[in-house]
């Protein structure tokens, strides 16, 4: 069984900063691929961070790319997201992923698999007011 746990999401006024962080496990952690969505009410899920568990390469939405950072701790099978420079059209649901397959790095650092199925945990939920 696979398990993401999310934590760090909150409230904060535009231009604050939060982290968000997730810790797996149920699944092979190492060289595979982990990331965040997020969605907000009304709007599609979007993939906007994603790192190759294991080794340096990231992909970033161009919506979050500067402001948001992708980070890990291998020892604890945990990714982090530093938000930084936060706007209220950040406000969503945001969840922690992993792909349900194996993927190429490829398909990691282009984040093309958030088009396909993946697991996800539970969210946390962040607001950002103007």
């Amino acid at each position: 069984q696979v398990y993401l746990v999310e934590s760090g999401g909150g409230s904060v006024q535009a231009g604050g900063s939060l982290r968000l962080s997730c810790t797996a496990s149920g699944f092979t952690y190492s060289n595979n691929c982990m990331g965040w969505v997020r969605q907000a009410p009304g709007k599609e899920r979007e993939g906007v961070a994603a790192i190759r568990t294991g080794s340096t390469g990231t992909y970033y939405a161009g919506s979050v790319k500067g402001r948001f950072t992708i980070s890990q701790d291998n020892a604890k099978n945990t990714v982090y997201l530093q938000m930084d420079s936060l706007k209220p059209e950040d406000t969503a649901m945001y969840y922690c992923a992993a792909p349900t397959m194996d993927i190429w790095s490829a398909e990691c650092y282009s984040g093309s698999w958030f088009q396909r199925n993946y697991y996800f945990g539970q969210g946390t939920q962040v607001t950002v007011s103007s």
